[in-house]
């Protein structure tokens, strides 16, 4: 009787003992810390992890798709309301319907497929040639501080002068070519490349570049491995901005150097409809010209920025 007694009172005391242990600090077993180790491993993982649930398509229609349809629709019944109120002679403010009649006429007669190619083609050819001198003039101006300290402060004045100023300059350089379209159209965009691929390098942390050297990234190696990824967003930013000047520099350049030579673009139908007061088919002109500036940001553009902050953390 008196061992069984005792036998409670020794493995109370065993734990009392273990209990005050691990209250004084004292390390746990090799077991207990991996199974700690693990847990804390399960644990960043699943904070790590994003979820791959795919968004149902109703609700993605209604997030990105319906809100620029409602704005549309409201511009449209203003528009109409505007119309309707008689706010201006129709001569000066059609009706959307009759700015569609118009749209419709040029469509019958098979020329605005043609005339929207020809725009975007040009466009297209002027900024794959900004693209190309604005890269080197950006990297040159940002990594070299003489070139930074002589030619920096000229392209942000470039930037931020019109390029409609540019017309009658290359005119007179180019006549009535299509050089004088590719000449306004780069002056309009190699600016903002640069400048952007500029800003892209400055927000590179220096401790990035430092690592890119000791792993031997010098040079052009150093330029394509480490300078261009790192500055990428900048980058990106400045190609978009640069193909809003090369396309806003395009209309231009049509809108005023018209000739029979350089054939028919967005730019010459706003120029044919402002000559014989048509209205409906000015406002056309302009509603295409908006749509395909749009297009190519949603198409081209919105796709790779996403891509590339996706991948960089920054975009969900």
């Amino acid at each position: 009787m008196a061992s069984t007694e005792t036998q409670p009172k020794i493995e109370d005391e065993a734990a009392v003992s273990t209990a005050a242990g691990s209250a004084a600090g004292a390390p746990p077993k090799s077991g207990e810390a991996g199974n700690d180790l693990a847990g804390l491993e399960a644990g960043l993982d699943a904070l790590d992890t994003r979820t791959a649930a795919r968004t149902p398509l109703p609700v993605l229609l209604r997030r990105k798709a319906l809100p620029p349809v409602v704005a549309v629709v409201l511009v449209l019944g203003l528009w109409q309301a505007a119309f309707a109120l008689n706010l201006k002679p129709d001569y000066q403010l059609p009706s959307p319907l009759m700015v569609w009649d118009a749209l419709a006429e040029e469509w019958y007669k098979g020329t605005i497929l043609s005339i929207i190619w020809q725009s975007v083609s040009r466009g297209a050819l002027g900024f794959a040639v900004a693209l190309l001198v604005g890269t080197p003039l950006g990297l040159l101006v940002a990594r070299v501080r003489p070139v930074r300290a002589a030619i920096g402060p000229i392209l942000s004045g470039l930037q931020s002068l019109p390029s409609v100023a540019w017309v009658p300059a290359a005119i007179i350089w180019f006549g009535l070519t299509d050089a004088t379209i590719y000449a306004v159209v780069l002056l309009g965009a190699v600016p903002s490349i640069a400048n952007g691929l500029v800003a892209g390098v400055d927000r590179i942390d220096p401790l990035h570049l430092r690592a890119g050297k000791v792993l031997g990234a010098t040079g052009l190696s150093g330029v394509r491995h480490v300078l261009l990824p790192a500055a990428l967003p900048g980058y990106i930013s400045g190609l978009k901005q640069g193909w809003a000047f090369s396309w806003r520099s395009l209309m231009a350049a049509e809108l005023i150097a018209t000739s029979p030579e350089l054939g028919a673009g967005l730019g010459q139908l706003l120029e044919t409809g402002r000559s014989y007061q048509d209205m409906p088919l000015v406002l056309g002109a302009i509603l295409l010209i908006l749509l395909v500036g749009i297009g190519i940001e949603l198409l081209i553009f919105a796709p790779v920025e996403r891509r590339v902050l996706r991948h960089r953390g920054l975009l969900r």
